[in-house]
């Protein structure tokens, strides 16, 4: 998708604060993070929502998981602990219609996001 910001940053148009890279997927430092550590996972395909993830694409959402996994090591939250959110639609608070997920982490988390 030509408009879609997180294109952009897998293509190296925009830049990012990278943590992860594989063949599948890309994670970076959130611009307007809601807590210590918040680090956004993208497939390097575009999927706009959860919704659009069935099929062969399903492997995505294991790479996410795996990506999630690597990156509370490397922030050092893994054993503290860190809340994994996916948002899907505009009601979902879904505001790039990119398929992401935000890890968060770095302090106490109470109800709701951060």
């Amino acid at each position: 998708m030509d408009d879609c910001i997180f294109c952009k940053i897998v293509k190296g148009s925009i830049p990012c604060n990278k943590v992860y890279e594989d063949e599948r997927v890309l994670a970076f430092e959130d611009i307007h993070p809601m807590a210590p550590v918040h680090i956004v996972i993208i497939p390097k395909e575009h999927i706009a929502t959860i919704l659009d993830v069935y099929g062969d694409k399903m492997a995505v959402m294991g790479a996410m998981i795996s990506a999630a996994r690597e990156v509370s090591r490397k922030k050092g939250i893994d054993k503290s602990g860190f809340r994994v959110v996916i948002n899907c639609n505009e009601e979902g608070g879904q505001v790039i219609f990119h398929l992401h997920m935000h890890v968060l982490g770095g302090k106490q988390l109470k109800d709701g996001l951060g």
